[in-house]
């Protein structure tokens, strides 16, 4: 039994014990001499308290019609009571549970279809599926056409001119023959527009030269579009088949679904008259069943047509033990025997994939066989790739982490331009060179030494530029007496000092930046092992039909659930005219009608399957995810409050489960 039904009437369990006139007794029944009627009862009632099955239900109803006979054990009579109601309850479980499979296998099967018919590659490849079994359909037909008459059945009768004999084909019956037929049998049982020729009309008479030439247009548009007809019929005839079976099975999921709503609206009366008064005089022998003689009756009326049977005693339990035993199951039989004859449910999983059991084996022999023949070539490849990838991931990736690293570490150390050295060794060479000259050409004292050292530190040499624009007046003679090239040795020198200086600038700049350009030279691998990584786990759990919250295909299938159910909830569908897809404004009133309840409860269910099977256990989401659809399938609310929960769903999952992106 689902979930939903299980929780649909689990409220109602509790009320099944009758208040009887010993309200005083205990409600064990377990004091005194237990007789052993009483205690069949306990078993029975003990059975019917967990997840009711038809065998539990059937055997407590048995024990019920072999215990009519009145007691004057008050305890015994409760306990009938108490397992009349807990049978009545399965029973009407086990209806709903009926018109809820039924309903859900027609949607499926329903969706399966317009899956099919919806795309032209979808339709061949259905063709392609089943062609043998229309190929034994056409085989069949052909051979009994045979045998009416009396012609043998050998290789040459299935000539062209046998088959013309047997089967006389007119121009404007071309595509409705019984050849056609017996390929897409749908037309045994439907009238389509024909797919007749193009016509040209003409309004009045024309010139003897334009009429040759319009007929001559004429043919050849007749010829073109007899031509794309016959290319085109068998995807338009499969269409038109898959179109039926889709209406067929959405005709019969309306009115699964519209019993499922009536019957849904009735927990609320059942539940008074589990809660209506033990003590009211009723007949012994019937043990208070015509209390539930609405029940029964609309039971019995929506699974058979017949609210009642004869030969058996409107009061009695015969009447529950019937609807049990022999109309639901009957029922049952009927829902499978229209789709067995009316052939609604996809084809078996044999026909649809011997196109892949018959090619497979054969490709999957050249494919191994082209692979064993470049083994050579394909190990090299696989050499090459192995080689790039640990390239890739040691070159590109684990070393320059382990750069990271090691600059994080050293904290901005070392240079990476110029060595502070050998800027020291250069300032210093600069600063003996210009004391030298000075001294030797100015004569400088100790201290005048000293304070040109420290101007020269800070980069000042106005002494040394003087005596250098003193022997540029006359170069000749200082450049051979004077001291024009040392001045010039001390400029050329300054100048490398000041390159030195400008470099450590830079090498100061590239050390503070450093970890960037690290991270810069690193960051291109690590987006491609992230996308490449991304990509096959996608991969791995799309394979495995596996993801958060159960995956992009879930939340998108439970993202179409709300919308269908918000629509359901806007907008009533006719009860009539169900496969038109005409939908009209609810009534202003807030009760919903039993198909719009009955299509609305079998679309909550896909909501509760889906929490229930893809949501975290044991999580916060899961459990108030739960307590919406527990919400969204509860009848005592109306249209007004259900669309309120549903508000409150959008607002509260949209985000989380992704509904917003779709």
């Amino acid at each position: 039994m689902s979930t939903f039904v299980s929780i649909f009437v689990q409220d109602t369990v509790g009320r099944t014990q009758l208040p009887a006139t010993d309200q005083q007794q205990p409600q064990n029944f377990t004091s005194g001499a237990t007789s052993e009627t009483k205690q069949k009862l306990q078993d029975a009632l003990l059975e019917l308290n967990k997840p009711t099955d038809e065998q539990s239900i059937l055997a407590a109803l048995i024990l019920l019609r072999d215990t009519t006979a009145p007691s004057s054990d008050p305890e015994e009579e409760v306990l009938k009571q108490a397992v009349l109601g807990r049978a009545v309850l399965g029973v009407y479980a086990d209806a709903l549970h009926a018109y809820l499979d039924q309903a859900t296998e027609a949607e499926t099967e329903a969706e399966w279809w317009d899956n099919i018919e919806r795309s032209r590659y979808e339709l061949t490849w259905y063709l392609l599926q089943t062609l043998p079994v229309r190929l034994l359909n056409l085989f069949r037909t052909v051979a009994s056409a045979l045998r009416e008459h009396n012609i043998p059945i050998t290789l040459s009768s299935f000539n062209p001119a046998s088959i013309r004999q047997v089967f006389p084909t007119s121009v404007d019956s071309l595509h409705y023959n019984a050849l056609t037929k017996a390929m897409f049998p749908h037309l045994h049982r439907y009238t389509f527009t024909s797919f007749s020729v193009l016509r040209v009309r003409r309004a009045q008479p024309q010139p003897r030269a334009k009429q040759s030439l319009t007929q001559l247009w004429d043919e050849i548009l007749r010829c073109h579009r007899a031509i794309l007809s016959t290319v085109t019929l068998p995807i338009e005839l499969a269409k038109q088949e898959c179109r039926l079976k889709r209406q067929e099975l959405e005709r019969i999921r309306d009115e699964r679904a519209e019993a499922l709503g009536s019957l849904s609206e009735m927990r609320l009366s059942l539940q008074d008259s589990f809660e209506s008064d033990a003590g009211c005089p009723h007949d012994p022998t019937d043990l208070g069943i015509e209390r539930y003689s609405p029940l029964i009756d609309t039971l019995r009326r929506k699974l058979d047509g017949k609210p009642t049977q004869l030969g058996i005693r409107p009061g009695s339990v015969e009447r529950l033990l019937d609807l049990s035993i022999k109309v639901l199951p009957g029922h049952r039989m009927k829902n499978l025997s229209i789709f067995a004859e009316n052939k609604l449910k996809r084809p078996s999983n044999l026909v649809l994939a011997w196109p892949k059991l018959l090619l497979g084996p054969p490709l999957l022999f050249y494919g191994l066989r082209l692979l064993y023949t470049s083994r050579a070539s394909l190990q090299e490849v696989t050499k090459d790739a192995r080689d790039t990838i640990l390239g890739l991931w040691q070159g590109w990736l684990i070393d320059p982490l382990k750069d990271v690293l090691k600059t994080v570490r050293a904290g901005g150390e070392g240079s990476v331009i110029v060595q502070k050295e050998a800027v020291a060794a250069d300032l210093a060479s600069l600063e003996r060179m210009a004391l030298t000259l000075a001294k030797d050409k100015l004569h400088y004292s100790s201290a005048q030494l000293k304070n040109l050292s420290s101007a020269i530190r800070q980069g000042d040499l106005t002494p040394i530029l003087k005596i250098y624009e003193d022997d540029i007046r006359t170069p000749f003679r200082s450049a051979v007496t004077g001291t024009l090239l040392r001045s010039l040795f001390v400029q050329v020198q300054k100048a490398k000092v000041d390159i030195d200086q400008t470099l450590s600038g830079i090498d100061k700049l590239l050390k503070s930046q450093e970890l960037t350009f690290a991270f810069v030279g690193v960051a291109p691998v690590i987006a491609i092992t992230y996308a490449v990584g991304g990509l096959l786990a996608r991969v791995w759990e799309g394979g495995r039909g596996i993801g958060k919250y159960g995956g992009r295909h879930r939340r998108t299938i439970a993202w179409l659930v709300m919308r269908r159910i918000e629509r359901l909830l806007v907008f009533q569908p006719h009860s009539h005219h169900l496969t038109d897809g005409i939908v009209t404004p609810l009534d202003p009133g807030d009760s919903l009608p039993p198909l719009t309840s009955g299509l609305l409860l079998l679309s909550v269910t896909q909501l509760r399957y889906y929490g229930e099977m893809c949501l975290p256990p044991s999580s916060r989401i899961r459990e108030g995810f739960l307590e919406d659809v527990k919400d969204l399938e509860d009848p005592r609310l109306g249209r007004n409050e259900k669309l309120r929960v549903l508000d409150r769903m959008w607002k509260s999952w949209g985000t989380t489960l992704g509904w917003g992106n779709q």
